[in-house]
């Protein structure tokens, strides 16, 4: 029989551990959000700052973000997905592309004329990575995969009017794809990350770049450039960028579950999706502006998507031969991207 001694010191002890679990449960979890998009940028205002809000208010608080804007925790574009893996932040969003071959399977959906818009295609991204790419992937825990619009040419003083006229012209590349792809139609690639596109337009190092309708403003080319090509509506565009948001692996485990819950609940297929609408939801607004400025528009039609096609065949070829050496079936996986491109592409 157990004594009233036992009874009263299991009672004291209740008590005592009461406190210390509801102690635990209103624990403050703080995460550091790290990128390299200003905070006025479409990507930031209206995707990345009402995420963080989002799941604060979701949380009651026991999530809290400590935002990095503008690579404001150090470091360079190429190193944010290694600042998450590693820890120096919590939470890293960047282009795949700034850090060549980090991600070498999805930047399958990088290829020239491979997507069509970018909600569609961001979806497509996320569930061909779960796929077919989680082994780039498998030091961190992924939160979101997107695209954005479609990439545009936008060039200082002179017009390109056709797949002939980028012969020679030095255009900045956000990638190493986009870089292949200029090489491929004859101008005179340079990559460099976004930050850098103003001063070197400025001073003549560049004549263009290559980004979406939306990040023409954060790049300053509505005052520098004044011709942009693009190809007609209804083709697939020029190419695309994949961007990761990526969270540090041991830092997601060590969350409560229901914290967890809350981070999953935010994040995926549908979160990739709506972060590639609001991207491109920025497109059409840039474009109006700059015809409004003055700037020359041009739509290059289906013969010439033809002729671009075929000048950049051999950077298909060799994402796919790249894809063999790795041991993969670089064919299928290519084929595997059509289908769910297909699947999820705005529909007429």
């Amino acid at each position: 029989m157990i004594g009233r001694r036992t009874l009263i010191q299991g009672a004291g002890a209740g008590l005592l551990a009461a406190p210390f679990l509801n102690l635990r449960a209103q624990e403050v979890h703080k995460l550091r959000f790290s990128t390299f998009m200003p905070n006025t940028s479409n990507v930031y205002a209206n995707i990345h700052k009402p995420w963080m809000e989002r799941i604060e208010k979701e949380s009651g608080g026991r999530l809290k973000f400590e935002p990095y804007p503008s690579m404001q925790l150090g470091g360079t574009p190429a190193q944010l997905f290694d600042q998450a893996r590693d820890g120096v932040s919590d939470i890293s969003f960047a282009l795949s592309g700034y850090a060549a071959g980090r991600l070498p399977t999805i930047e399958l959906f990088e290829l020239p004329g491979f997507t069509y818009d970018g909600e569609g295609s961001s979806k497509a991204l996320w569930e061909f990575a779960m796929q077919h790419a989680m082994g780039d992937f498998k030091d961190v825990h992924v939160l979101a995969l997107h695209n954005h619009g479609l990439n545009v040419v936008h060039t200082r003083t002179k017009a390109l009017k056709s797949i002939a006229d980028f012969k020679g012209v030095k255009i900045r590349g956000a990638s190493r794809t986009s870089t292949q792809i200029l090489n491929a139609l004859g101008a005179i690639p340079v990559g460099m990350p976004l930050p850098q596109v103003p001063d070197a337009l400025s001073k003549g190092v560049i004549e263009g770049a290559v980004v979406p309708w939306d990040t023409v403003p954060p790049a300053k080319l509505n005052e520098l450039t004044n011709f942009h090509t693009e190809f007609a509506k209804g083709l697939p565009g020029y190419n695309n960028s994949t961007q990761f948001m990526v969270m540090n692996k041991k830092r997601y485990q060590a969350l409560p579950a229901d914290l967890q819950k809350i981070i999953d609940k935010n994040s995926g297929l549908e979160f990739s999706g709506l972060s590639g609408r609001i991207i491109e939801g920025g497109d059409d607004p840039v474009r109006k502006m700059v015809i409004e400025k003055g700037s020359t528009v041009t739509a290059l039609n289906k013969s010439e998507f033809e002729q671009f096609m075929r000048k950049t065949a051999g950077v298909i070829d060799s994402w796919i031969q790249d894809m063999n050496k790795r041991g993969q079936d670089g064919k299928k996986l290519y084929e595997a991207g059509q289908a769910l491109i297909e699947k999820h592409r705005p529909k007429a």
